[in-house]
């Protein structure tokens, strides 16, 4: 008895000590590699398998300096490998495309045509969205590796509006469809650092003699309304716990503090310095070649040619005209080109990448948070949380998924619907494995959801961290003077105006209560993230502050576990949820959404419809001082981000307001 008592007592204690592991990380021996991954709807699979262990200490968590971190996994990198097929798969393959639906039939030695341009989401596209989809966009570079009739891709990049951390999933994307062999070829009719980069990761690069093109390097602004709201009688009152939390700075001073410029200057340095080192490797230059060039502001479209920054210049019809000759066409044939957009109905299955039986979710998250749909939110709008929790509670209770893979893209939003959605995380990962993988941004209440996963996987400049809150109001009081009106409010109970009057600022009482409530706010989001991350809230206090990283900083500081795309995660749940490595793996896409009554009237009165809900948004969130936000600061990134923004006002005021 004395014995049984004593091993209970041990067992009790490990499960305390390990507590904040929602599960014992496991290994398992070298996993061999099968076609990879791409993404599809709920109602269709595809197959994946882990490749073998690549241990880099440069790319997976390290226990060094983090403070109690827990110490560094080795976790598979689900690298592409284009993967030979037998005999056997050939002959079905062949079989299966004779049956296939007719809106999948490809002529044989056609080329996948893609345009790059606008807007990339990282959700799965409805048929009327104009945007593109990141995941359907990976998926087709995939099917057309092992497609036998796909002899090559062409691919047209201008005015791209996305993140870096989509734009390294693509790259990533063209590097590994460039191991199957086939001709990649990119088109350049207007085209900056984002395009540019994407670009050069192809086999060859046109550019047509009179293209517009801007490699000048990158910039980062932030834009303060302190001297506005001064001159019209309006006073933020605004508590943000956090050095670096620069919303409210933006929005109460009139010019950076310090502390953001040191920020913004370290982010800018990283996405810089990894531009110039991709960019030389690339095209064989050295990287202060590279530096050198881009500060010369070369605007010539012939010294790119004799420079080797480009493979030529030619027009569309002439890079055609290459593109048959390198296939073996004749010239007076036409080219045989199949759309994106039609290529993507084109079915895992019929190309024979599916059949696994072992079953892993998917779940995407994109946009700002909040607790419930608003009367003027499109269907696709953001991250709602009531909604988000019924699907990850039906994940938890079902057994056919082995693991889960939760895609975020947030710079985050409600505190209150980060936290309701961290413990729905957190039970879903004492039941199975849950991996978090960050795209653009996981910042704020987007990285407070993250750190709820067992593993969370980043691009090396996925901006994530952001660990702080914001909370305010308006005080109108010199505007009503200015403009006659007069509030007068009659009230039971010491705090009772404190949302209520916007006619006049704080009483010092209620400063002192709004700025406790604020604090109070962020030290549970500080210790929740010390919880999860096992790492010292001391440790974790001096991550926090409100200060954004990037993938690979937040990596070193124990943040994020390891840099990687959607293939990596999709690896690291396959090894955590032990699955054999023969066995083929299915994902199932659970966020699959359908089209809004906005996107099948597509265009018309689009933008009006978007200033109207970004101006409702700011009264309402910026009114009312009953909800804590935990989002990213509002900061443009200029080439970094979104460079098309012609309103720097306009821009600012919805990235602080999060996506609509």
């Amino acid at each position: 008895m004395s014995k049984l008592l004593h091993y209970t007592r041990r067992l009790h204690l490990l499960c305390h000590h390990r507590r904040a592991f929602l599960y014992p990380l496991s290994a398992s021996a070298p996993l061999p590699y099968s076609p990879p991954f791409a993404t599809t709807s709920e109602s269709s699979f595809f197959s994946f398998s882990s490749p073998a262990f690549g241990r880099n200490l440069s790319t997976g968590a390290s226990d060094s300096g983090n403070g109690g971190k827990k110490e560094a996994q080795e976790y598979p990198s689900g690298e592409f490998e284009c993967r030979e097929f037998s005999a056997w798969e050939k002959f079905l393959v062949r079989c299966r495309m004779l049956i296939a639906l007719p809106w999948e039939y490809v002529p044989k030695g056609s080329v996948l045509t893609m345009k790059l341009r606008g807007q990339v989401i990282d959700q799965l596209k409805t048929p009327f969205a104009p945007a593109l989809s990141l995941p359907q966009i990976c998926e087709n570079f995939v099917k057309a590796a092992y497609d036998p009739r796909i002899s090559g891709v062409y691919l047209q990049i201008e005015g791209l509006k996305c993140g870096w951390g989509k734009l390294e999933e693509i790259r990533r994307h063209i590097l590994d469809f460039r191991k199957s062999g086939k001709l990649i070829v990119a088109y350049l009719p207007t085209f900056g650092e984002k395009e540019y980069y994407l670009a050069c990761a192809c086999e060859e690069l046109y550019a047509p003699p009179s293209a517009y093109f801007q490699l000048y390097g990158l910039t980062v602004q932030a834009l303060f309304l302190g001297g506005t709201f001064e001159k019209v009688g309006v006073e933020p009152q605004v508590e943000r716990i956090g050095k670096y939390k620069m919303a409210g700075d933006q929005l109460m001073c009139k010019s950076i503090s310090p502390e953001n410029r040191e920020m913004l200057t370290t982010l800018l340095d990283s996405i810089y310095g990894n531009w110039l080192e991709k960019i030389s490797a690339a095209k064989g230059k050295r990287r202060e070649d590279v530096e050198k060039f881009i500060n010369e502001g070369v605007y010539q479209i012939e010294r790119l040619k004799e420079e080797g920054w480009i493979t030529d210049i030619s027009y569309e019809d002439e890079v055609i005209s290459r593109l048959k000759k390198s296939l073996g066409l004749p010239e007076e044939k036409k080219l045989p080109m199949v759309d994106y957009r039609l290529y993507s109905g084109v079915r895992n299955w019929t190309l024979g990448l599916s059949g696994g039986k072992e079953q892993i979710a998917v779940i995407r998250a994109s946009g700002s948070i909040r607790r419930f749909r608003g009367p003027l939110s499109a269907p696709t709008a953001g991250i709602i949380a009531e909604q988000l929790i019924q699907k990850i509670r039906s994940v938890r209770e079902s057994k056919r998924y082995k693991a889960v893979v939760i895609r975020i893209d947030s710079p985050g939003g409600d505190a209150l619907a980060s936290d309701l959605l961290w413990r729905e995380i957190r039970l879903l990962a004492a039941r199975k494995p849950v991996i978090a993988s960050l795209a653009d941004v996981a910042a704020s209440g987007g990285y407070y959801i993250a750190m709820a996963a067992g593993t969370i996987v980043a691009e090396n400049l996925t901006l994530t961290g952001s660990i702080g809150v914001v909370k305010g109001k308006f005080s109108l009081s010199k505007l009503y003077e200015k403009i006659g009106i007069n509030k007068e409010i009659i009230s039971r109970g010491k705090y009772a105006e404190l949302t209520a009057a916007e006619q006049r600022p704080f009483r010092p009482e209620e400063a002192e209560l709004f700025a406790k409530s604020a604090q109070y706010a962020y030290t549970q989001f500080r210790d929740k993230a010390a919880y999860s991350r096992s790492i010292p809230v001391d440790k974790m206090e001096e991550n926090a502050q409100g200060r954004v990283w990037t993938g690979s900083e937040a990596v070193s500081r124990g943040l994020v576990d390891a840099i990687g795309g959607m293939s990596r995660a999709v690896a690291i749940a396959k090894q955590k949820a032990n699955i054999p490595p023969e066995n083929k793996l299915t994902l199932v896409e659970l966020s699959r959404p359908s089209p809004s009554l906005p996107e099948i009237l597509t265009g018309i009165g689009s933008t009006l419809l978007g200033v109207d809900r970004t101006v409702k948004t700011l009264l309402q969130d910026l009114t009312s001082s009953e909800e804590i936000q935990a989002r990213m600061d509002g900061i443009i990134f200029e080439k970094l981000e979104d460079s098309s923004c012609a309103n720097p006002l306009y821009a600012m005021l919805k990235d602080y307001l999060g996506s609509l």
